[in-house]
């Protein structure tokens, strides 16, 4: 199955993780497996302190599987080695019609910029030319244009996700 990568751009507290959710719903409910990488900035952890697959990774073991009759889970410890690469994690993922990622800022894919004035950050399509569009409800500084004349309201998730399935990029 040839799997499809589009990109989410956006500084925290732009409203990404909500808008993902919206498109993620909406795309699925159009029958399409749909998977999505979040690249982390920091150190996290999924599981908890104190339950048996927390105690053994923290023994050593440097893969955990937590499995059950809903779903599993599968716990890697790099251990010192690499970070994955946006391609490294995609290759992790069990096929699926699109891979939506958010996080990899530098990433060649293309992406969709998610703006609100009120973060008080600037725009990051004038220096991101794999931003193919942006979504906000604000109006851009002065003198800047629209990435490519491609502007959504973030409420429109129908247009953003007919866009998104028609821009991924194959992989």
């Amino acid at each position: 199955m040839t799997q499809k990568v589009f990109g989410f751009a956006g500084w925290s507290g732009s409203g990404k993780t909500t808008l993902i959710e919206q498109i993620v719903a909406h795309i699925s409910a159009g029958g399409h497996r749909v998977s999505l990488i979040k690249h982390a900035h920091h150190e996290f952890d999924v599981d908890v302190p104190g339950k048996d697959s927390y105690r053994h990774r923290q023994a050593g073991a440097n893969e955990v599987l937590v499995t059950s009759a809903r779903r599993f889970a599968l716990m890697r410890e790099l251990r010192g080695d690499q970070e994955l690469s946006w391609q490294e994690a995609v290759a992790q993922l069990s096929p699926c019609d699109l891979v939506l990622i958010e996080g990899f800022k530098r990433a060649p894919i293309p992406k969709l910029e998610i703006w609100r004035a009120e973060v008080g950050k600037p725009l990051l399509f004038p220096t991101d030319a794999h931003i193919q569009a942006i979504a906000s409800d604000d109006p851009l500084p002065s003198g800047l244009l629209e990435p490519k004349g491609r502007r959504f309201s973030l409420t429109d998730i129908a247009a953003i996700s007919d866009f998104i399935r028609q821009n991924a990029r194959a992989i």
